[in-house]
């Protein structure tokens, strides 16, 4: 499997490290548009690899995108990072420009590509690229909702005080500060409801820490955060070589399931070869209902801003 990444920043250099030491593909090509960039951190990568005992090839390449020629599966984390304070809406104007241009470029030197995307506001620009390219559906894939349930899973670990892998829970919504929903009403450790563990409270505080977990991270960093990001993102691409059916909440052109329509949006889908291979619907209670409908119509207003 030959992956490209766009953008060898921290979070794409994540990505690549990630996908290439898990050993699974051939190539992994890492795109950036600073001369040298990507090139150079490919060869960083490169001379880690006898090392960390992988296989895969590195390489890199400025802003050329013949090199990613027959990608099977493109990453696109290029865009302006969140500083602090930041939302990730006001990324909106400058990130959707290159992703428009990353896009076009990407689908001319590989018209079979799956394409996930990584860039925010990351709902918005996964719907840009489905109004920018003639791709079906199945072949394009937000990345938050993967990275939001890993965050909840770290907090709920904490709350519990347990292992983080006795640990089962999901996100969906929007991949935003006020638009996730926690299902904490179905999160688990070891199949049994963590509402056995913990007071409405504690959830409560959960919940909070889990919307806020990106906005906390940028405070701390003074930019995005990266490993979590590219953990999330190898995992999907893993899903995808390896034909794994997956489960992942991730953002996903909507077409009347959860009865919504014309929008990219969090929700549980099963991952495999062919991109999204099932999106699977699950009952919500009133109050998740609600936040996830308010949640929709707050990147509905996003969303109208783009020029396509």
């Amino acid at each position: 499997m030959k992956v490209t990444v766009v953008g060898a920043g921290a979070v794409g250099a994540s990505c690549a490290e990630y996908i290439a030491m898990k050993n699974f593909a051939s190539e992994v090509v890492l795109v950036d548009i600073k001369e040298g960039f990507a090139e150079g951190k490919a060869m960083d990568l490169m001379q880690t690899a006898s090392l960390n005992g992988f296989d895969t090839k590195i390489t890199g390449s400025t802003n050329d995108y013949s090199k990613t020629s027959g990608t099977d599966v493109a990453v696109i984390t290029s865009g302006i990072p969140r500083k602090p304070g930041m939302t990730r809406e006001e990324l909106i104007g400058t990130n959707a420009n290159i992703v428009k241009s990353v896009i076009d470029q990407l689908v001319e030197h590989s018209p079979e590509v799956i394409v996930i995307v990584v860039s925010n506001p990351m709902d918005t620009m996964t719907y840009l690229v489905h109004k920018a390219t003639d791709l079906p559906k199945e072949r394009i894939i937000g990345m938050g909702g993967a990275l939001d349930s890993a965050r909840f899973k770290y907090r709920l670990a904490e709350a519990l005080d347990c292992p983080i892998s006795d640990v089962d829970g999901m996100v969906i919504g929007a991949h935003s500060d006020t638009g996730m929903v926690p299902l904490t009403r179905l999160a688990s450790r070891n199949g049994v409801p963590v509402t056995a563990f913990l007071s409405e409270s504690e959830l409560e505080q959960v919940e909070q820490e889990t919307r806020v977990g990106g906005a906390t991270l940028t405070k701390l960093l003074g930019t995005s955060a990266w490993y979590a990001p590219g953990a999330a993102v190898a995992e999907m691409v893993r899903a995808i070589a390896q034909d794994s059916k997956k489960m992942f909440p991730c953002s996903l052109l909507l077409e009347g399931e959860y009865g919504l329509n014309d929008i990219c949006f969090g929700v549980p889908a099963i991952i495999g070869k062919n991109g999204v291979e099932q999106i699977v619907e699950i009952a919500l209670s009133e109050d998740e209902k609600s936040k996830f409908n308010a949640a929709a119509e707050s990147v509905r207003d996003v969303n109208s801003s783009l020029k396509f």
